[in-house]
């Protein structure tokens, strides 16, 4: 029985493992680099492959986890098949349909778990995943998965935000602060799920909403306190705190229209969100979380800020090229950023050791 768990959930990293690759590759292949066939082929799923698959089923599986599996891992394990599904060439009709399925069981595990304890990080949990069922049906629905984005944006800053407030217990927050935090969440959740139907009004009142959150999380993070500590702790929240910075760059982009697919800086905006504020959380909480997957040791070692600091400085010099409409910086930016999340892989594979079971 352990052999087979073991062999389910090395097929469920290599699938998602996959689905990332074959999203990165495709987003390098917009910038003419030469990328495999098949990469080249998945272009146009690029995002789908990172936002509803990728984080759908990371986020989805670590929830699973703290509810103990069973029949919580259907929600991750669509997703990750969505993504398989996608890759091979099968009909979008199908990602489509396994995603759905899989943010109904995220809900549905999301519900049981509110049915139990009434906290407010789980009710912005909830939203989050809402959001990403929204954006899942709305893909559905237009067949236009740009359409699906802003929803699958709220899911991950939704989610990213309750996990955020679940840990400013340990601090002293006034409740004023707590208020306006359930604001902010409600405005992002309603202002994508209003994005499809009036989209200027809608987005703009996104924008502002992650701005009022990165201003939020900055102000009242425990990361404020941590930094000044050493080793994994500071990193953590070196982490999050550049997150914060690119989080508000993003609405503050968003701001001059540039959440419209269209517009010249919505690519910036879009990586601004996506790769500084959502991959520097990643970045931060794989070696707290890489453990629970795995069962392998992270050892820290400063190492570890040399992909962070590869991420901002590539993410920097193709916001750069993005609002100076300079090709060259934009597309070194792209491929410096593609090459810091290798060079994170790499940190994080060979700071792993034993097996926690090992130890005790």
């Amino acid at each position: 029985m352990r052999a087979v768990q073991t062999v389910l959930r090395l097929a469920f990293a290599a699938s998602i493992a996959v689905a990332l690759a074959c999203g990165i590759a495709a987003g390098l292949a917009r910038f003419g680099i030469a990328v495999p066939r098949h990469a080249l082929t998945r272009a146009a799923w690029h995002g789908v492959l990172v936002l509803p698959v990728f984080f759908g089923a990371v986020v989805s599986l670590e929830r699973a986890i703290a509810l103990g599996g069973g029949r919580h891992l259907i929600a991750p394990f669509c997703a990750a098949a969505a993504g398989l599904v996608l890759v091979t060439g099968a009909p979008p009709g199908w990602t489509q349909v396994l995603l759905i399925v899989a943010a109904t069981a995220a809900l549905a595990s999301m519900a049981g778990l509110l049915s139990r304890q009434r906290a407010l990080h789980l009710v912005v949990l909830t939203l989050g995943v809402s959001s990403w069922w929204a954006g899942n049906v709305i893909w559905l629905a237009t067949r236009a998965p740009l359409q699906a984005v802003p929803n699958w944006l709220a899911f991950v800053v939704l989610t990213i935000a309750a996990e955020r407030l679940e840990l400013t217990r340990m601090r002293r927050t006034p409740p004023h602060a707590r208020a306006t935090f359930v604001a902010i969440a409600v405005v992002i959740f309603v202002a994508a799920s209003a994005s499809p139907y009036a989209p200027q009004p809608a987005l703009r009142a996104f924008s502002v909403a992650l701005v009022a959150l990165a201003l939020w999380l900055t102000r009242y993070d425990i990361a404020r306190v941590t930094v000044r500590q050493q080793g994994l702790t500071r990193f953590i929240a070196v982490c999050l705190l550049s997150g914060y910075g690119w989080l508000a760059v993003s609405g503050v982009l968003g701001l001059f229209g540039s959440w419209d697919a269209g517009h010249p800086w919505h690519d910036a905006a879009l990586h601004a969100l996506t790769l500084g504020f959502v991959m520097s959380m990643v970045l931060g909480h794989a070696p707290i979380v890489l453990p629970a997957l795995t069962r392998l040791r992270v050892r820290y070692r400063p190492l570890f800020y040399l992909p962070l600091a590869a991420l901002h400085i590539a993410l920097a010099l193709r916001i750069y090229g993005a609002l100076a409409q300079a090709f060259l910086p934009h597309r070194a930016g792209a491929i410096g950023n593609a090459a810091a999340l290798a060079l994170f892989i790499v940190v994080m594979f060979s700071s792993m050791s034993l097996p926690l079971r090992s130890s005790q």
